[in-house]
């Protein structure tokens, strides 16, 4: 008995929780290291970001000798990942997927659950976060910054829902997204003159260790690697595109169906809630446009790998922890997800059936297909005042 309470205690505490996910981060890294990964690969391309634009070399282009693969974050990021890429790399990965894992659940302790939500959220995403913090991307801290851009607009705190937005922006564009809490806002004057401010910070600090032509002229690299990259990802069976239009296109055996396609139908029907104005004024409405807007940025995406799925997969447990009733149809859904997208890349299913159905059709991104429109449905039609509980 007492040793039911102690695990009790345990797993409804989030500073616990919490503990662990910066434990794990720390222990993923220093195995990626140990064991030479793949994904250090990942590690050193943001690295040599920093490099590069000290030494004014194209940062969109192969360095063979370095890396393979291409780097696809903005310049900006030098100015994030030099602290880092100036230590020994054992050091330099431990402390980016700790500070990155440090803005995640600083940003899960933000949401206005209780302490027990908290901890069970964090709970029901550590396997989709070991997912991502094995790949050592910033997905986990980009997760983490579109909440607190929604928390900090409620919270009246203009500048710094901006800077969230803005630092997402100018390092994997992504970021753009937390502008769908906009309307919310109530003093935007401040929100966009401080955006104003941020973002020609943001340009012209890089250009203090390099050079403002350098700077421009990676803007505008930049914005080439991103649609060259997006042609690539429309490929049948890659590890890209695990999205809707990923989904569609494998299924119809047909990868030249345009994104456009997609959104055409995707985006009037995730702006549709917005009519409801006299729900603006309730969290639970605003966080709900929060949860639509996680799953709608990666389900909409043909960049949407594995790892980026903890950023839709934090929008369904914000989904999941506003329900007020939670019905056997809610935590079906749930479970649907925790199975087929959480641990679909485990060791939970056969390696045939990964490769051979998972992967092959974006099988990964079809629970959260589901919850999105369930999402949708709950913005056209609830009362968010008497249907949705925050604590």
């Amino acid at each position: 008995m007492i040793l039911k309470e102690k695990v009790l205690k345990f797993i409804l505490n989030p500073k616990y929780i919490f503990g662990v996910y910066l434990i794990i981060s720390v222990v993923t890294a220093i195995s990626k290291y140990l064991r030479g990964d793949y994904a250090i690969n990942n590690y050193l391309i943001f690295k040599h970001v920093f490099f590069n634009t000290i030494h004014q070399k194209n940062l969109f282009i192969h360095y063979p000798d370095l890396y393979f693969d291409l780097n696809h974050y903005g310049v900006f990021f030098s100015l994030l990942i030099a602290p880092f890429a100036v230590m020994p790399d054992w050091l330099g990965i431990s402390l980016w997927n700790l500070i990155n894992t440090f803005v995640f659940v600083f940003a899960i302790y933000k949401l206005p659950f209780s302490d027990s939500k908290k901890a069970i959220f964090g709970l029901l995403c550590l396997q989709e976060y070991i997912t991502a913090a094995l790949s050592l991307q910033f997905n986990v801290a980009l997760t983490g910054l579109l909440i607190l851009s929604a928390v900090y607009i409620y919270e009246r705190k203009e500048v710094q829902s901006v800077t969230a937005i803005l630092i997402g922006v100018f390092v994997k564009i992504y970021g753009i997204v937390g502008l769908t809490q906009f309307f919310f806002i109530k003093n935007k004057m401040k929100f966009i003159l401080s955006g104003i401010v941020i973002a020609g910070l943001f340009l012209v600090i890089p250009m203090i260790y390099s050079t403002p032509q350098f700077v421009l002229q990676s803007y505008a690299d930049w914005f080439h690697s991103i649609i060259e990259k997006n042609n690539e990802n429309q490929v049948l069976g890659n590890m890209q595109d695990i999205s809707l239009m990923g989904f569609v296109r494998r299924i119809l055996g047909d990868a030249s169906i345009s994104n456009l396609v997609f959104l055409a139908f995707g985006l009037p029907l995730f702006a549709l809630p917005y009519i409801r104005i006299k729900q603006y004024k309730n969290y639970a409405f605003q966080l709900m446009i929060l949860a639509s807007t996680l799953l709608f940025l990666v389900l909409f995406s043909s960049s949407s790998e594995s790892p980026t799925y903890i950023i839709a997969v934090v929008g369904v447990m914000i989904w999941f922890f506003l329900q007020k009733e939670r019905t056997p149809f809610i935590i079906g859904l749930l479970v649907f997800v925790i199975i087929f997208t959480c641990f679909s890349t485990s060791d939970l299913f056969p390696k045939s059936v990964k490769n051979d159905y998972i992967i092959k059709y974006s099988l990964k991104a079809v629970p959260c297909i589901v919850v999105w429109l369930r999402v949708v449905y709950e913005l056209l039609t609830k009362d968010f005042e008497k249907n949705y509980s925050l604590n």
